[in-house]
């Protein structure tokens, strides 16, 4: 708890560019040190890729998207199991898509990322009986596991 009695949170940022031809999901998820980081959300994205792939609401498997395509917004949740993604673009046309982030997105000039880092928080998916889908689960981390020193305390 801070002065005011709100619950303080530990956070750090991680502030990411990413080169061309880098796969974005890949990046993102191989960005957390598990020994430190094993919680972290997107908190915004832009830049530009040559090929997304994005898995559409309800659908079993991604689509292709080739072109010059723009980020407009990339958010989610990253785990050291892996990632929940979601990024609109929009093409040369200016026509806008969105959907879940899989694996091929390649960036075309840069990707520039905030990531949102949560040293005292682990982030884990398991199958929701309810939904049928991989959930999102939040522990706090025991105080055995390491955490990454150099994290700030928030209000």
């Amino acid at each position: 708890m801070n002065a005011s009695g709100n619950m303080a949170i530990a956070w750090d940022s991680l502030p990411l560019r990413l080169q061309p031809n880098t796969d974005l999901r890949r990046a993102l998820e191989g960005s957390l040190d598990p020994h430190h980081h094993r919680a972290a959300f997107v908190i915004a994205g832009i830049g530009s890729l040559r090929q997304a792939r994005l898995r559409f609401a309800g659908k079993a498997q991604a689509e292709a998207l080739d072109g010059n395509l723009e980020i407009l917004t990339l958010a989610g949740s990253i785990s050291s199991g892996g990632a929940h993604l979601h990024m609109s673009v929009a093409d040369e046309k200016g026509r806008v898509t969105g959907g879940h982030v899989s694996y091929d997105c390649l960036v075309r000039t840069t990707a520039e990322v905030l990531l949102l880092l949560l040293p005292e928080w682990s982030f884990s998916r398991e199958r929701d009986s309810s939904t049928g889908f991989d959930e999102l689960i939040i522990r706090e981390r025991s105080w055995e596991e390491p955490q990454c020193p150099e994290t700030r305390q928030q209000s």
